[in-house]
């Protein structure tokens, strides 16, 4: 029989077992974190109809989903988490209670072109508030507070969440003339980190259709430099000349007041009046949050207010806030620059039971006792020599060696290795669960990402 190349599609992560533990311990941290701001958790199908996916779609949302038929039924595999969420509140709304709080961490699937640090296949963690006709402003502020303080967690510490509002860039960029082609100019500002000040006023005056004047202004917006506070006065000497101004500072100013409160750092946010994000979805605050040693990363934590989730799927307006981490993404760029702790516990079990006698009854018993105490227990019953089971431990970074003979079936105890130190000790199995359990709670202070 022809035997098949074995490979993994481009585009697709597989990882090795350590790297796989890192990734679930970056998954579980996120998990806690949102549980802990009493976030609740949702899992919807990977796959749906393909017409429930695609209400909003259409472009390139269209040429990247992938889509097939079974039978009858048009199909679609999801490509982010919120066009599930919204199909689920409209869905669910009668036996919901709001506001909804609720964290989705899954995979998402994109047909587009797999390059460096882009998938095809990926993990998002989001977090969503969903309001029933209204929804209070704060919301807005705890929200990357979640945020800030799930990548203190896991270490990231060098970080900046940078905060902006949709209606401070429209009605700014009303004032200056460019009403009917506000979309226009803010998908071009949303530019202007990737290319430059120069080409941005070349699209601003060519394809917009922006005089000298209007660009200026632009630009002098969009580049205003000094603190938070210069920024907010800069914003309402003005806001007296427009309504809808007025309404973008006010709530600008109540997000950054409330973030420190919230347990966030004044060195992890800043507004950024660059920001746009998603300039057809987002209505209100928008976010993203950037890596200040690796700029080269881009932002990895993005999202914003939006007014009416549902509205493709039902007349009742649902206002919400979110925000999205592209777990994967974040995970190659966080191994790729080096920024992963080595020093993480990778192994696949706390200890590991070594009988070297061929009856293993006694060695399953300790096993059992062990696992008992909460100490997670690899029984291993193959037959070779000891330095090749002591060679296997090692090999997997596993913390202790549970070493059972002749001479400890006699006495009812186990000898115990640390396999850092190499210290061994005969005591019970009971003994042994305590003094692994204390040496595991010693050893795990250690942060996924490292601190520089």
């Amino acid at each position: 029989m022809e035997k098949v190349t074995p490979r993994t599609l481009s585009g697709f992560m597989e990882l090795l077992p350590a790297q796989q533990i890192r990734m679930n311990r970056l998954l579980a941290a996120l998990r806690e974190t949102y549980e802990l701001y009493g976030f609740t958790p949702l899992d919807t199908p990977a796959i749906e109809a393909a017409e429930v996916l695609l209400a909003k779609g259409g472009g390139e949302t269209e040429k990247q989903i992938y889509r097939f038929n079974k039978g009858d039924s048009d199909l679609a595999l999801r490509f982010d988490l919120t066009v599930p969420l919204a199909k689920y509140v409209a869905l669910n709304r009668a036996a919901l209670s709001f506001p909804f709080r609720r964290y989705q961490i899954g995979k998402v699937w994109r047909g587009e072109r797999a390059q460096r640090g882009r998938f095809r296949e990926f993990y998002q963690a989001d977090i969503d508030v969903i309001g029933d006709g209204k929804l209070d402003i704060m919301n807005d502020a705890e929200v990357p507070a979640v945020m800030a303080r799930a990548f203190t967690a896991l270490g990231l510490t060098d970080f900046t969440i940078r905060i902006n509002n949709r209606k401070v860039l429209g009605g700014y960029f009303e004032l200056l003339g460019v009403r009917d082609r506000t979309t226009e100019v803010l998908r071009t500002i949303d530019k202007l980190e990737k290319i430059g000040v120069e080409k941005v006023c070349e699209i601003l005056k060519d394809e917009c259709g922006l005089d000298d004047i209007q660009i200026g202004g632009a630009l002098e917006f969009v580049t205003l430099s000094g603190s938070d506070a210069d920024k907010l006065a800069f914003l309402e000497e003005r806001a007296g000349e427009n309504e809808r101004l007025a309404e973008g500072v006010r709530e600008l100013r109540t997000v950054i007041e409330a973030l420190p409160s919230l347990g966030v750092a004044k060195e992890n946010f800043a507004v950024d009046l660059t920001i746009a994000r998603g300039l057809d979805y987002y209505t209100g605050t928008v976010y993203e949050t950037a890596v200040n040693s690796h700029p080269e990363i881009g932002s990895v934590c993005s999202g914003g207010r939006y007014d009416n989730l549902a509205e493709y799927y039902t007349d009742r307006q649902l206002p919400g806030v979110g925000m999205s981490i592209g777990v994967t993404r974040l995970f190659y760029v966080l191994t790729e620059q080096g920024m992963l702790n080595e020093n993480v516990l990778t192994a696949p079990c706390d200890a590991i039971v070594l009988p070297m006698t061929e009856d293993t009854a006694y060695a399953a018993g300790v096993a059992t006792e062990l696992r008992r105490h909460g100490v997670c227990t690899q029984l291993y019953t193959e037959q070779r020599k000891f330095k090749q089971k002591m060679a296997y431990a090692s090999n997997l970074g596993i913390p202790y060696a549970v070493i059972i003979g002749d001479d400890e079936i006699a006495a009812g105890e186990v000898s115990l290795k640390d396999m850092s130190s190499g210290e061994q000790t005969r005591c019970s199995a009971e003994n042994a669960a305590r003094t692994v359990l204390e040496g595991l709670k010693a050893r795990s202070v250690e942060k996924l990402i490292k601190v520089n």
